[in-house]
């Protein structure tokens, strides 16, 4: 068994701990933002992290209707500018808690007295000591390259906030429901690992969601380029429909993430038409709607709140990643010329 693999399955007690443990600094942290009225959020992440912020980008502007923006670290980075982030929440999102870049963006936050929270894996890490509240991943030591674990609970802690600033119980209450879930979608690896060598030869693909599930999209895309080495894209479903759909020929790859929910129907249409046009589609989703479009029909078991379902979503696609690597002759566990920690100004 690979480390990644051993890290996949280790999700479900990972993220039943961040909900235990970290409540509580999530709820003070929510209590803050209501107390300075805070009416904008910027966040700063990189790879993985970054992909987390897209969830985050959605999920808070979904339930809060604050409007969140993206930060470019290189601002501060490479053109040693000054943004005025009073008055906003300004989130930094690093596993490592080392990414040089992100602790100058909070850095430069801190000096004009914005709020400034991280979400680490790494208690003690740079990325702390420029933030006022630090929320920590609980997820041990990781020790594949690929990051699994840290992602999800990344995820976990996002929604925490989430529920906590907005007040949404269904969202606490789903948070509780999930490691469950999770260890329900575990055994899908027996499948998804027969199914991978029908796809170990190919050298690209589009990885394709809509809305939430954009950050599963993005994130499950990186997971097969930095352990298969091929050309993985991802798109959102409504962006790939203004051009890029003109790459798909008979036989094209094409992964759909596709759960129950608001953006469940414009997935389907996108299925239908990859079918007419005879792409070669992997789906993940819990319709049998839409499984019945797909070449290879990866059924989900759990029927999730569509605004955790990225947290669920991405575990086949982890799999599926750990799996394709291994197919084509790989070690998921050490990429070629990539490390734990990438140090970027």
């Amino acid at each position: 068994m690979t480390l990644m693999l051993e890290e996949i399955h280790q999700q479900p007690q990972v993220l039943a701990r961040a909900v235990e443990q970290e409540s509580a600094k999530v709820a003070a942290l929510a209590e803050a933002i209501r107390a300075r009225n805070i009416r904008q959020v910027v966040i700063a992440a990189r790879g993985t992290s970054d992909h987390a912020a897209t969830y985050a980008k959605y999920l808070i502007e979904i339930y809060c209707g604050i409007p969140v923006s993206l930060a470019a670290p290189s601002v501060y980075t490479l053109y040693a500018r000054k943004v005025d982030l009073s008055g906003c929440l300004v989130l930094g999102i690093s596993q490592s808690g080392q990414a040089l870049d992100v602790v100058q963006t909070l850095e430069s936050a801190q000096e004009v007295g914005a709020l400034t929270a991280c979400i680490t894996n790494v208690e003690g890490s740079s990325l702390t000591k420029v933030s006022d509240f630090a929320l920590y991943c609980l997820a041990g030591e990781e020790k594949a390259v690929a990051a699994t674990k840290t992602y999800t609970a990344s995820l976990v802690l996002i929604a925490l906030l989430v529920a906590h600033w907005s007040g949404e119980t269904s969202l606490l209450e789903g948070l509780k429901q999930l490691p469950e879930q999770i260890a329900q979608v575990l055994p899908l690896a027996e499948q998804i690992e027969k199914t991978v060598e029908r796809y170990r030869y190919i050298e690209e693909c589009a990885v394709l969601a809509r809305g939430l599930n954009q950050a599963t999209a993005l994130e499950a895309a990186l997971k097969m380029t930095e352990t298969s080495y091929l050309v993985a894209k991802a798109y959102s479903m409504a962006d790939f429909l203004h051009g890029p759909i003109a790459i798909v020929s008979e036989g094209f790859p094409c992964f759909l993430y596709a759960p129950d929910g608001y953006a469940y129907p414009s997935m389907l249409e996108l299925a239908q038409k990859l079918e007419s046009r005879g792409a070669e589609t992997v789906i993940f989703a819990h319709s049998a709607e839409i499984l019945g479009l797909a070449t290879r029909p990866i059924a989900v078991p759990v029927n999730i709140n569509e605004s955790l379902s990225p947290l669920l979503y991405i575990v086949p696609g982890q799999l599926w990643a750990n799996y394709l690597s291994v197919a084509r002759g790989q070690n998921p566990d050490r990429p070629r010329g990539l490390s734990k920690v990438t140090l970027t100004r």
